[in-house]
C-alpha cells in the first residue's frame, strides 16, 4: 500500500549516522544522499527517506505518529535498539522485549524526535 515513508530532519549528516547504524543492525545497506539532499534507505522492498522540510521551516515529529520497522528476531531487535541508542537515539516506552500479546517491540526516538518501533512477531 505504501510507496515510501518520508521523515523530516534538521540535520541530514546526524540522521545518516543514526539510520546507517539502525539499518546495519538489521542487515540493510547504508543510506545514500540524492542531489536534492534527501537521505534514502531501501531494504526488503521498503523505502525510508529523510529530508529537510521543503517549506524551509524546522522539522518536527508527529505527535502520535510511529514508523514501524520489521525485525527478523529478538536478537536483531536488541541489536537494532542498541545501535539506535549508541548513535544519538533515545529509548522510549517500555524496555525492548516480548509483550503480553506475543510480539517483540523496541521503541526509539531518532535524533529529530521521530518515533520508531522495531517489531518482530515470533512464530507461534
Amino acid at each position: 500500500m505504501f510507496t515510501h515513508i518520508m521523515l523530516g530532519s534538521n540535520n541530514i549528516e546526524r540522521s545518516k549516522k543514526f539510520y546507517d547504524a539502525l539499518f546495519a543492525a538489521i542487515g540493510g545497506p547504508a543510506g545514500t544522499v540524492d542531489p536534492r539532499g534527501r537521505l534514502i534507505y531501501a531494504h526488503n522492498g521498503g523505502r525510508l527517506m529523510l529530508s529537510p522540510p521543503i517549506d524551509g521551516k524546522p522539522a518536527t515529529h508527529a505527535n502520535g505518529g510511529t514508523v514501524g520497522i520489521a525485525i527478523a528476531s529478538v536478537e536483531q531487535g536488541n541489536a537494532w535498539h542498541a545501535a539506535g541508542v549508541a548513535n544519538g537515539g533515545t529509548s522510549i516506552e517500555e524496555a525492548p522485549g516480548i509483550r503480553s500479546h506475543g510480539a517483540y517491540l523496541a521503541y526509539l526516538r531518532d535524533p529529530d524526535g521521530n518515533k520508531l518501533c522495531g517489531l518482530h512477531r515470533p512464530a507461534a
